[in-house]
């Protein structure tokens, strides 16, 4: 151990009581330069009052970021050990939350400088102890307060170490509240080790006003909530409701296509330029319903598929993973791109190569409904250039299919043709104005309906004539403005 160029030792969650005596004896060997990541710690405070050491707190002062600061730390303990052999204390393990111990062993092995990392008792084992959870047993696992994963997954015990702030404390209470609810329990543990150590059970909603510090955990005992609570709603339904469990996928198509308009409808009640500010959170609230209701089917036609043994939810979201990476080699591998539209040419040259598609018109449902289906096809039809330069281009086609069609109401035949061709190039119109035509339309369709009921309003219609009805459409106009979305 001691021919080590640089030691590293964890002082455990506590005191210097709880440090082995064959570590206490290395940290007092005075032939050793020792540095401690802080003082901020039982363990540290008690080595300085035995001998000479030097702190790295003045890193955490000085830096811009925690990061910034770990790198300057790690880079003085290297510099330190150039000259003499040193030991370097941390708190707890030094496998457990120690980005100075990762960057030095990058650095020591690049300066040629034999480096040994030796144990420390984690805080982890005296929370397992304290909350007589047995890892293998249940599962566990072990979060950063400060850098919480999304999606938050809380099916596990849940030991979420670092809420050494209140203000870490008041973002976690809101994270966990999301699932769990204000009124769930959780617990705090506090300096844990010491004769001042705190274990106790509280209300989520007052984890923003208890006492926290460098040395406070929060423990969440597991629970069927978040994704994998629905998961498992969704199949003890297949097997428990008898309505649930005689679906078949053909069953839930209309279904499918029912709950997919209805988010349509409400996604067609957000600006179109959402979701950049204002957030209207009434409308994000129907949004957020309707797209768990689409959902919900998306998780009963995959139960049903692993019911059969095709895929199940894991293979799903494996198998659309490795699409999107596929899919965007400009992200992913270093595939240079122009811009957006280079990126749509990417992402459906790929497509056919996969799908062995003969045509760029193949595999475009023919249930889709016509404005999409016309729009879909003009933007596969782009991909390889075939398209206009610019809007104004494209008036100048619709002014002529119009006039084209002027010219064929004689001939019911012709119109109708003529009248398919003056729609798509209505829809190629909105493509090159980046916007949704069949969004357009509903918010059309829905400002007409207001303004006939206005007009409704002001007495019955039947035995006007069409100036008196022209004008009472220019008075519910007047009363019915649009809003910034387009809508009355």
């Amino acid at each position: 151990m001691s021919g080590a160029r640089i030691s590293v030792i964890g002082l455990g969650p506590a005191g210097l009581d709880r440090v082995s005596n064959t570590w206490r004896t290395l940290l007092a060997d005075p032939s050793r330069r020792v540095l401690v990541r802080t003082l901020e710690h039982p363990a540290a405070a008690q080595l300085a009052a035995l001998r000479e050491l030097e702190s790295g707190d003045h890193h955490y002062q000085q830096a811009e970021s925690l990061e910034d600061a770990y790198q300057a730390m790690a880079a003085w303990v290297l510099e330190a050990a150039r000259t003499s052999p040193v030991v370097y204390a941390v708190p707890g393990s030094p496998g457990w939350g120690e980005r100075t111990v990762e960057l030095l062993r990058v650095g020591a092995a690049a300066a040629g400088l034999e480096m040994e990392v030796v144990g420390g008792e984690s805080f982890l084992e005296l929370v397992l102890a304290r909350m007589g959870i047995d890892p293998l047993a249940r599962g566990m696992q072990v979060l950063d307060a400060r850098d919480l994963p999304y999606p938050l997954r809380l099916d596990l015990p849940t030991v979420i170490a670092q809420v050494d702030r209140p203000s870490v404390a008041s973002s976690l209470k809101l994270a966990l509240a999301s699932q769990l609810g204000d009124e769930a329990e959780v617990w705090v543990l506090s300096d844990l080790g010491l004769a001042e150590e705190q274990v106790a059970k509280i209300q989520l909603s007052e984890l923003d006003r208890v006492e926290v510090g460098p040395r406070t955990t929060v423990v969440v005992e597991g629970s069927q909530v978040g994704w994998p609570g629905v998961v498992a709603v969704v199949e003890r339904l297949r097997k428990e409701c008898p309505w649930d469990a005689r679906q078949t996928h053909h069953s839930l198509v209309r279904h499918v296509v029912e709950e997919a308009y209805e988010l349509v409808e409400a996604l067609a009640q957000l600006s179109p330029t959402a979701p950049a500010p204002p957030v209207d959170l009434p409308v994000y609230l129907e949004v957020e319903e309707e797209l768990g209701d689409l959902l919900l089917h998306a998780l009963m036609h995959t139960t049903l598929a692993r019911e059969a043994g095709v895929f199940d939810l894991d293979g799903l979201a494996e198998m659309l993973r490795r699409k999107l990476v596929h899919r965007h080699p400009h992200v992913f591998a270093g595939t240079e791109v122009s811009g957006a539209t280079e990126v749509a040419a990417n992402w459906e040259r790929l497509k056919q190569e996969k799908k062995q598609r003969a045509s760029l018109m193949d595999d475009i449902p023919a249930a889709l409904p016509g404005l999409e289906r016309a729009a879909k096809v003009q933007r596969r039809a782009a991909t390889v250039g075939f398209d206009w330069s610019e809007p104004a281009a494209v008036i100048a086609k619709l002014r002529e299919e119009i006039d084209e069609l002027e010219a064929s109401l004689d001939d019911p035949a012709s119109a109708a043709a003529e009248l398919g061709d003056v729609l798509f190039s209505v829809v190629n119109l909105a493509r090159h104005l980046h916007l949704d035509s069949e969004m357009a339309l509903r918010n059309a369709v829905e400002r007409f309906g207001m303004r006939f009921r206005s007009m409704e309003a002001g007495g019955p219609l039947d035995g006007l004539d069409l100036a008196e009805l022209d004008q009472r459409w220019e008075q519910a106009k007047a009363d019915t403005q649009t809003d910034s979305r387009g809508r009355p």
